[in-house]
């Protein structure tokens, strides 16, 4: 996202994106607590793909926090650990700056071709959630195959895949790219609140959605 965006814009995208994560994510969450091992959890591993300079990095890492049911829940402070990846170094050395580890919240972001995890050992083998903010399946539709299928190697089966875009066709076109990969839609949805950009039909986080690896029924 350019940082070229009036700060108070920016954080006030956070704050709808907070909300939205509550409506979709936490639904997702609390009709398949059964299924799904966030809730009391002593820590929480992120992985956002292609993340820039990363500015929804606190915004994840405060969300998935509360889901193991509040800070301080049985007398211990939940963790998060964000790793964000993206190949645009002067972004993540943008977000380096930016977020800083303190109060049981880790942020790591590393240089790396996301098409290529699988070569990348220096990532934990596997993560609790996937995140991808404004996929950008229209620059290239076979890259982004190749990164779609590395990440979800990167998923836990009981993990959940967050996926927001830009445009309602090219959310269209991610999602079949995920469930051609074995992935399943729980939850999709256009955000009411999403922000309307300059280009026709583009606006932040126009829709979103919560996938798993297959074998789970939508809601």
């Amino acid at each position: 996202m350019s940082h070229n965006l009036d700060r108070a814009a920016l954080a006030e995208d956070q704050r709808r994106l907070r909300r939205m994560l509550d409506r979709t994510v936490g639904r997702v969450v609390r009709e398949q607590a059964g299924a799904i091992p966030l809730v009391g959890q002593a820590e929480v591993s992120i992985l956002d793909v292609a993340c820039g300079a990363c500015d929804e990095a606190e915004t994840l890492s405060d969300f998935f926090r509360s889901l193991r049911g509040g800070e301080g829940a049985e007398g211990a402070s939940p963790s998060t650990v964000l790793v964000g990846t993206d190949v645009r170094e002067r972004e993540l050395d943008e977000a380096r700056a930016r977020f800083g580890n303190a109060g049981g919240r880790s942020f790591e972001f590393f240089k790396g071709d996301a098409s290529k995890l699988d070569s990348h050992r220096e990532l934990r083998a596997a993560f609790d959630v996937l995140v991808f903010r404004h996929q950008n399946l229209y620059h290239g539709r076979a890259l982004w195959m190749r990164i779609f299928e590395q990440s979800l190697h990167r998923l836990k089966d009981d993990g959940v895949l967050v996926l927001t875009s830009y445009f309602d066709r090219e959310h269209e076109l991610a999602l079949q790219a995920f469930r051609s990969l074995g992935a399943e839609v729980v939850i999709t949805e256009r955000n009411a609140e999403s922000r309307e950009l300059a280009t026709p039909g583009k606006s932040v986080d126009r829709h979103v959605a919560v996938l798993r690896k297959g074998g789970f029924g939508k809601i």
